[in-house]
């Protein structure tokens, strides 16, 4: 619910107002004061976000039989240095790590994170839960909006504008979508407007109904942690289905950076091309 406001301005400051405005992200004067007052009073993202990072990365074996993937290199950081950049850069410190495999050589190389500028807080599984249970495991933590990232992709989104686009739809859960040339091995979303209808895994080649994946980025509202079930649950097959059913789960569709870095493939791409945070 929004109220009518009247103010003045000096002209100098409307000057730099409208110098703002692009007509996309700031459409007019009204909408970039609220933007910028949101900015001001910090409600303009989320406080939290939650990393998963207890894989095993059996792909990257024998490698992983010594150190977790959380740890591999990439570009003198390892991937999760570069997701915390992302979030530091939207002044999001406070994050919860997710860990299970080599749980202990990852809590030795992050610690406390205060020598990456943000706190870490950290839950543990101690037998494998899955995407969603690892989720569900971080729940009393996750008391506010907040985002939850894989570990194992670089992604180079515009927080503040998700955000809002997740604010403005009422949305339960929000999933920051990326295009893709070939989306075959990926889950594919099936859009009517801005709200996701389901998830097609792994279409066969011309299958797809669009070439939008999850990027492995989303935002969530506390309510989302109901549909996820006890035990070992994945939220692409176990809660997604679930909140688009109800029609409470959409995505935002991003143009920035995003690089899968599961296999030894993608992984030497990343290397090669990201360009890192902005």
């Amino acid at each position: 619910m929004k109220e009518r406001l009247t103010i003045t301005l000096d002209t100098d400051t409307l000057e730099l107002l409208d110098k703002e405005i692009d007509g996309k992200k700031l459409k007019n004067r009204s909408h970039a004061i609220e933007v910028f007052l949101h900015r001001v009073l910090g409600n303009n993202r989320p406080k939290k976000a939650l990393l998963l990072l207890g894989g095993k990365g059996t792909r990257f074996r024998p490698i992983t039989y010594e150190m977790p993937k959380a740890l591999l290199p990439l570009q003198g950081k390892t991937v999760p240095e570069h997701l915390i950049e992302l979030f530091k850069k939207y002044h999001i410190t406070d994050l919860v790590f997710s860990v299970g495999y080599k749980a202990d050589k990852i809590k030795e190389y992050f610690g406390s994170g205060s020598r990456f500028g943000v706190k870490i807080t950290y839950v543990e599984e101690k037998e494998p839960l899955g995407s969603a249970g690892a989720i569900k495991l971080a729940a009393p933590l996750l008391n506010e909006t907040f985002i939850v990232t894989n570990g194992d992709e670089l992604k180079d989104i515009d927080i503040e504008e998700m955000y809002h686009f997740h604010k403005h739809n009422n949305a339960l859960v929000t999933a920051a979508l990326t295009t893709v040339k070939d989306p075959s091995a990926y889950g594919v979303a099936k859009l009517e407007g801005n709200r996701i209808l389901e998830f097609v895994e792994k279409p066969a080649p011309g299958k797809a109904p669009s070439n939008l994946i999850n990027s492995g980025l989303s935002i969530w509202e506390p309510e989302a942690l109901k549909a996820i079930p006890q035990g070992f649950s994945m939220y692409e097959e176990d809660v997604f289905p679930k909140l688009a059913k109800d029609k409470k789960l959409f995505g935002y569709i991003f143009s920035g950076q995003w690089f899968d870095t599961g296999t030894p493939e993608r992984y030497e791409k990343a290397i090669k091309e990201w360009k890192g945070i902005k």
